[in-house]
């Protein structure tokens, strides 16, 4: 087992073979040599160049990977034994001569090596062998962070070998293959022994591995420990796996951001035909519908509404502004690679409007994804999804994805409370992206694509039908017609010379158009949206030290038609940001973030951010976080119950013109969160609290209070939320995960200078999450308890149309079972059921008899909406 350990390490570093031999004589004096000089970073490289410029040296070039230093000199000049020996006086160890510990204890952390030397001692010492034997032993390679003994290497250097797998036994390095960190610039080539050292820059946690005509893989590091490799075979990549399991969701524990992952795992959990239905395993996001009548849905962190939750894709503007109501509906499922989940502030390169949090979704990407996945959705509403995903390697550089969805429902019949109004609008929704990637696999990659959305919605009474009773009382109904286009591109170069420097930019541009009415009121609006990013980053002298910088512009134009008004307005938001981040060590990092913009509105402003990140001991992760954050409300697009209530619409404001004549919305964030990991039941645990606050200094406030008026002002006294949250994650027997949270909510509001808690929010939320995997099958069942609520007062309508001042709370069950079938073709089968208690709220719609009378609003949703639901589908995939 000795023997196997060693060889299984040795797999990791051996170099190539010392040079001294390579001496050859150069016209004239001047000699050319190369010989190993020990290393492991950028850093070295400066500083091992530097320390032999000296006179008689004409050129010297030291590279990372083969640790080989290649110089011109004249030897009657100066001798090799006094270059020598300036390498050893700067700390670095040569095949012949070691440093003196003082020089090389001097060095900074990332700079030590002498691991990797001594290993081959080690070899000898313990096995006898005096040479190292054919790696027949090491085909698993295995990457330690850590010796046996616990002392730590070098800090956030990654390194492992690529080899090749001919069938026969017999394994060849992978000279060229290219390793980056995933959505990225930063990466490395393994050099020509397959070996590669890539820098971890305290951000990232996914690993690419990829070498032309073999097809690409992504790790997720989330420890620095036992990552275990096996590549190559039959032309294509094998799973490059990690010893220690990553769970469906994960927390990047290098980031001193907070940042939560849902893996594709985590996502096939429940049906997900789209982004609004992925958050039903999570008990940190809440979704519920904006109504009764439109199918539109929010998502709710921290107690906030989600228009304070950024959202993004792969890092651009997601669906935001006129696109909020219907923009959780917009992206379909299966095209969802995963979901980054981050509570409170995090970067200020991805903007300044983030309050509550940030989502970011990461696409199906054309290099790694499969070359076909199919999938058929059905439910007993009648509602039938259709997804198929295609990507393409079209040569060495380039690839392109192709991802279409189409859903539709036609059941007009759908009525679980018998009030006379579908639960649900009918209608049909068709998009797509078209996507393609360049990758020279030298520095430079360019991604960039197009996505086209169409949705066309009709809801309202049963028998409601628009040819005959549109804008008349003979029926109440309403219908909305969505048309958005969208351009993106990414463009980066990481200088290949110098792996933690890069350059990138971000572009995207969005036409938004909604036509609508919902009764006799009309809305119309349109938004057209330009975004760039541009982003610098480099190191300050030594990894340590990194930073960020970069310039962004921002162009909003708004045109939104309500009733007979026109509301328009121009934003234009250019801004410069800056981030620092400073990592002195495994245990303590820091990110400390400044922006400054100017917006046409409302003039310049500062957005400061600071996350903190200490593991006093391994497995124990304290983060704590604070900055600001500001953003344009949306009045009508943000609450889409103005449109289906008799309910007046007031705005108060000062700025006439600006926004509504509203201020922006500005509010200051405060989090702290202890990450615990344990062993439990003999296996990996995770318990986690975390607690955040809001302060608004300025908040634009919906007050509902009154049921004949909603009134839109500017905060007038105090705004606030705190939120808690524990969570238990465990597996008390093999393939049986376990995931427990509760989580508490005060959040209120300063209302006609009364202050109230927020109506519509749960002070409490309990969750059960169980997932078991035997034999092929897979079952999931979720449970979720949902406190009371608070309702907006309604006590001047008459008696029949009031509403008592809380809601009850209830509890729902989701359920889900899938089978896979096949290896070379694998086909998922799933069957589930949402609701299974089948409870839903009764009253969605006051005054639903009198859908024309003052009294009548379908805004009032403190429930399900719908009640039990079957569903099931199968997926085909072609990887």
């Amino acid at each position: 087992m000795k023997l196997m350990k060693y060889l299984l390490m040795l797999c990791l570093v051996i170099p190539g073979k010392a040079s001294f031999s390579q001496h050859k004589k150069m016209p004239g004096a001047d000699t050319a040599i190369a010989f190993r000089v020990f290393g492991a970073c950028e850093q070295c490289k400066d500083r091992i160049e530097n320390a032999v410029k000296i006179r008689g040296v004409k050129k010297a070039t030291w590279d990372v990977d083969s640790k080989q230093l290649s110089l011109l000199y004249n030897p009657s000049v100066v001798s090799l034994e006094k270059i020598q020996n300036r390498v050893v006086a700067v700390g670095h160890d040569i095949d012949n001569k070691k440093a003196k510990d003082v020089a090389y204890n001097a060095l900074p952390q990332c700079c030590h090596n002498r691991d990797m030397a001594t290993m081959m001692e080690a070899i000898k010492k313990d096995t006898g062998f005096s040479q190292l034997p054919g790696i027949k032993a090491a085909v698993d390679s295995t990457l330690h962070a850590t010796h046996s003994d616990g002392e730590q290497r070098s800090s956030h250097l990654i390194k492992g070998i690529v080899l090749e797998d001919d069938n026969k036994g017999k394994f060849r390095p992978l000279s060229g293959a290219s390793i980056f960190w995933l959505g990225t610039g930063n990466g490395v080539l393994a050099d020509s022994t397959g070996l590669f050292s890539i820098q971890h820059d305290g951000m990232n946690s996914r690993l690419v591995v990829s070498y032309a005509g073999y097809r690409s893989d992504t790790i997720t590091i989330t420890e620095m420990n036992e990552l275990k490799i096996v590549l190559a075979s039959n032309k294509q990549l094998k799973e490059v796996t990690v010893t220690s399991k990553q769970r469906a969701t994960y927390i990047n524990n290098f980031s001193p951001i907070r940042v939560q992952t849902m893996s594709g795992t985590e996502l096939l959990k429940a049906a997900c035909c789209n982004l609004s239905e992925s958050f039903e395993t999570n008990p940190s996001v809440d979704v519920s519908y904006n109504d009764a009548v439109t199918g539109s849905k929010q998502i709710q962190l921290l107690g906030l509404s989600g228009n304070y939750t950024q959202l993004t894709v792969e890092n651009l503007p997601g669906p935001r502004g006129i696109a909020t109501p219907l923009g959780l509906n917009s992206i379909a499922g299966p095209w969802i690679e995963s979901i980054q989940l981050t509570k409170g502030v995090g970067s200020v390169a991805n903007g300044y409007e983030s309050i509550a949090g940030q989502i970011n979704v990461e696409l199906k990407k054309p290099e790694n994804s499969e070359k076909l996945l199919a999938n058929l959705y059905v439910n007993d509403y009648g509602k039938t999804d259709l997804n198929l995903n295609l990507s393409k390697k079209i040569s060495r550089n380039w690839s392109t994805a192709l991802l279409l969805h189409d859903d539709f429902l036609t059941n007009k019949q759908l009525d679980f409370n018998k009030d006379g109004f579908r639960d649900l609008p009918t209608g049909n929704t068709v998009s797509f992206v078209n996507r393609y990637k360049f990758d020279n696999s030298r520095g430079s990659m360019i991604q960039f694509g197009v996505k086209i959305l169409n949705d066309k919605r009709t809801g309202g009474e049963v028998n409601f039908d628009p040819s005959s009773d549109k804008y008349t009382t003979n029926r109440y109904g309403l219908g909305i017609n969505t048309e958005r286009y969208e351009g993106f591109a990414k463009i980066g170069y990481v200088f290949p010379e110098k792996k933690y420097k890069s350059i990138g930019l971000q572009l995207t541009a969005i036409s938004h158009k909604q036509d609508s009415y919902f009764g006799f009121t009309t809305y119309n609006a349109k938004q057209q949206t330009v975004y760039g990013n541009l982003i610098y980053q480099s190191i300050i002298k030594t990894t340590i030290h990194k930073f960020r910088a970069g310039l962004s512009f921002l162009y909003d134009n708004y045109d939104e038609l309500y009733k007979v008004r026109n509301y328009k307005r121009i934003e234009i938001v250019p801004g410069v940001f800056g981030e620092y981040t400073f990592t002195p060590n495994e245990k303590f990092s820091a990110v400390v973030g400044l922006r400054a913009d100017h917006n046409s509105l409302y003039g310049f402003f500062v957005t400061p951010r600071l996350n903190i990140r200490y593991e006093p001991v391994k497995g124990t992760t304290i983060r704590a976080s604070v900055g600001r954050g500001q953003r344009t409300a949306n009045v009508f697009a943000e609450n889409t119950g103005v449109f289906v209530s008799a309910r007046q619409v007031s705005i108060t404001g000062a700025a006439v013109g600006n926004g509504y004549g509203l201020d922006p919305e500005i509010a200051w964030n405060k989090g702290v969160s202890i990450d615990q990991k344990f062993k439990l039941f003999g296996n990996d645990a995770l318990f986690a609290v975390d607690f955040f606050r809001n302060d608004f200094t300025n908040q634009v406030v919906v007050d509902m209070e009154d049921p004949r008026l909603v009134k839109f002002y500017n905060l007038q006294g105090r705004s606030y939320s705190n939120s808690f949250q524990a969570e238990l994650n465990m597996e008390p027997v093999k393939k049986f995960e376990v995931r427990l949270a509760y989580r508490y909510f005060d959040v209120k509001t300063t209302y006609s200078g009364q202050l109230l808690q927020r109506p519509l929010i749960a002070k409490d939320r309990a969750f059960v999450n169980l997932a078991y995997a035997v034999s092929g099958f897979k079952f999931d069942y979720t449970i979720t308890y949902n406190g009371r609520k608070r309702l907006p007062g309604t006590k001047a309508n008459i008696p029949m149309y009031q509403m008592p001042g809380y809601s009850p709370a209830f509890v729902l069950m989701n359920a889900q079972v899938s089978k896979t079938v096949g290896k070379k073709y694998p086909v998922d089968i799933y069957l589930g059921a949402e609701n299974l208690a089948n409870y839903f709220q009764k009253d969605v719609i006051l005054a639903a008899d009198q859908p024309f009378s003052q009294y009548f609003d379908a805004s009032m949703i403190w429930g399900p909406v719908n009640g039990r639901m079957f569903y099931g589908g199968i997926r085909f995939k072609i990887k």
